[in-house]
């Protein structure tokens, strides 16, 4: 549902009985498994330890996150990491793009697509236009290219794939601005990097945790690729760290914390991660960027009404339609961010959703948007659109002087904002066009 302009609230939905059973059954089990993942050192990658202090947000991204990579869907799950891949590539998001490019091989997916976006199938290359697009100018996404990627022939999407993918796209976009805004991205590159500059064959994400120690032997990514096995998905590859010191029960609980909701990175994953994934590979038309909305002149690109096409009327109804459940799954997301205990004011945390808003496009025509005016501050301002809009580009901490007095975890709160704006953003004009298709 969008934000209200009176209110920062999201109303509950009435839900299917079977995510209202997996909500009820699922909330103690992820809240546990929660608490035992941030007592374990290195159990939790560097993300998830930046949302940490936000507990009831985190169990919601989690949910969101693994529903859409690991459970039912109409993707192969190699598919879906390769798309993550494309979406983070286009923000130069190394973290991301390491990250996924393992848990890609992990799944079974083909080494040989890691060597660029041309080697992928033609199904895969056919999303990126849209990517490219919905990752920096949204207001372009357009009926002719939903029609293009569900006419292409032989290789062409179902519209549920297509659902699923746009999804996939628009999360891992709006997650670089969180890696970007919270540092993890330039930690991790800083980590990386070998004394002369060059990038290690191996990705060491566990080293943005804290934990700087590699395997002992490197091999180089064509031995890698040559040499490696198909995983097993069972929790005997997830365990073999210290299995003779842990008992049989302690084992058992670490893989099926490993196999659920949680997405975790620990010691071992970080052995596995020979293949440096250089995001270059996985882009085309690199100078393909943000543009100012606000400047534009053409009137064939209109200012995005929220009255005339919402999340609350529109986008919910039809995503949950077309993608089973993630309508509901995305909603709690919006709502759960909204309703975090913070020191931002309701008045706060609305005038950063409809700025981010603005700066994408879309506007709220019961708003007064002289309120942005009077409680962002000019330094937030241009941290919140630099976050949203090019966050790759803010490697370098562009913290506002205003942060100053404010706890870290009410710092995150301020990125979750960011990254919830810009989701739901991109999902509006994503599934506008595709509604736009449906009616002919």
């Amino acid at each position: 549902m969008i934000i209200c302009t009176n209110k920062m609230e999201y109303p509950l939905r009435t839900q299917s009985k079977r995510v209202q059973k997996q909500v009820i059954g699922e909330k103690e089990q992820v809240s546990l498994l929660f608490m035992k993942a941030l007592v374990s050192r290195g159990s939790m990658d560097a993300v998830s330890q930046q949302m940490a202090s936000h507990p009831q947000y985190l169990e919601s991204f989690l949910r969101t996150q693994h529903y859409i990579l690991h459970m039912d869907g109409p993707l192969p799950l190699p598919y879906r990491h390769y798309i993550a891949i494309m979406a983070a590539a286009r923000h130069r998001c190394s973290y991301l793009v390491c990250l996924h490019s393992v848990r890609f091989l992990r799944v079974g997916g083909d080494p040989l697509w890691l060597q660029g976006l041309e080697a992928a199938p033609l199904r895969l290359r056919l999303l990126d236009h849209i990517n490219k697009v919905l990752a920096h100018q949204p207001w372009l996404i357009a009926f002719s290219h939903i029609q293009t990627l569900l006419k292409s022939g032989e290789q062409c999407w179902s519209l549920a794939e297509l659902v699923q993918a746009v999804v996939i796209l628009a999360h891992c976009h709006s997650l670089c601005s969180f890696v970007f805004g919270s540092g993890t991205d330039s930690d991790f590159v800083s980590l990386s990097k070998s004394p002369n500059g060059t990038p290690p064959p191996f990705c060491p994400l566990d080293a943005a945790n804290g934990n700087t120690s590699v395997p002992q032997s490197l091999i180089s990514p064509s031995e890698h690729i040559a040499r490696r096995q198909p995983l097993d998905s069972g929790c005997d590859t997830m365990c073999q760290k210290d299995r003779s010191q842990k008992s049989q029960e302690e084992r058992r609980e670490e893989c099926f914390m490993q196999t659920q909701t949680l997405q975790q990175t620990d010691t071992d994953e970080e052995e596995e991660m020979i293949y440096f994934a250089d995001p270059v590979r996985f882009i085309t038309d690199p100078d393909f960027c943000y543009q100012e909305f606000a400047r534009r002149e053409e009137d064939h690109f209109q200012v995005f009404r929220i009255q005339d096409y919402s999340w609350e009327d529109h986008g919910f109804s039809l995503v949950n339609r077309l993608y089973s459940d993630i309508g509901h799954l995305l909603d709690n997301r919006f709502r759960s961010v909204t309703s975090l205990p913070s020191v931002h004011s309701p008045d706060l945390k609305r005038a950063i959703w409809n700025y981010i808003h603005c700066v994408l496009g879309i506007r709220y025509d019961d708003y007064d948007y002289g309120e942005v005016n009077q409680l962002l501050q000019r330094d937030l301002k241009l941290y919140l659109k630099a976050v949203a809009c090019f966050p790759n580009a803010t490697k370098t901490s562009l913290c506002p002087l205003s942060w100053a007095p404010l706890k870290p975890s009410e710092q995150i709160h301020v990125n979750l904002l960011i990254m919830e704006a810009r989701l739901q953003a991109e999902l509006l004009y994503a599934l506008r066009a595709i509604t736009q298709y449906m009616i002919g």
